[in-house]
């Protein structure tokens, strides 16, 4: 890459990596597995950054990127499998903390649901409803058609749905 390129391409990721991080965090579930997800799809952007920033959107590649290397790393045996407690984590007591507490544990929750979701259902989910992509740009972005972005982000959100209102009745 020459000088020119390479400047460029850290501006880019200057500008884009925090967005593109929480993207991969929401993927994930994890901040340091979402870390090594976003380091993996920049550094193939890369090593095409010549070719590919006079051609096309860098950012939308990257995302590209970023979902298919999801996908290839769960396939991989053994690598960052999930693993089960016997024990949910501890609850404050209902009615206990601030407004501000009670979201955060909210968010926890739907972020731990995301990751029981199947990968494609999750990458759906993250696409859909915290990036606000269209179907069209779903489905192109996964190589599906978008009658399976729909079907998928339905059965995705009754999971969510089913699981959401488990912890709710877990907690009261």
């Amino acid at each position: 890459m020459d000088a020119e390129h390479e400047r460029e391409f850290r501006d880019f990721v200057a500008s884009r990596s925090k967005s593109l991080l929480h993207t991969a965090y929401l993927l994930t579930g994890d901040w340091e597995q979402g870390r090594d997800l976003l380091q993996t799809a920049l550094a193939g952007t890369a090593r095409r950054w010549a070719r590919l920033h006079d051609r096309q959107s860098p950012e939308a590649y990257v995302r590209r990127a970023l979902y298919h290397a999801h996908i290839d790393r769960f396939r991989r045996p053994g690598w960052g499998r999930e693993t089960a407690t016997a024990e949910p984590p501890e609850r404050a007591p209902s009615g206990a903390g601030l407004d501000h507490a009670d979201a955060v544990a909210q968010r926890r929750d739907l972020v731990a649901a995301l990751r029981r979701l199947p990968k494609r259902q999750r990458a759906i989910v993250v696409l859909r409803y915290f990036e606000d992509r269209p179907d069209a740009e779903i489905a192109d972005l996964l190589g599906i058609s978008a009658g399976t972005v729909r079907s998928q982000t339905h059965k995705a959100l009754t999971t969510l749905r089913v699981s959401m209102r488990d912890e709710i009745r877990i907690e009261g």
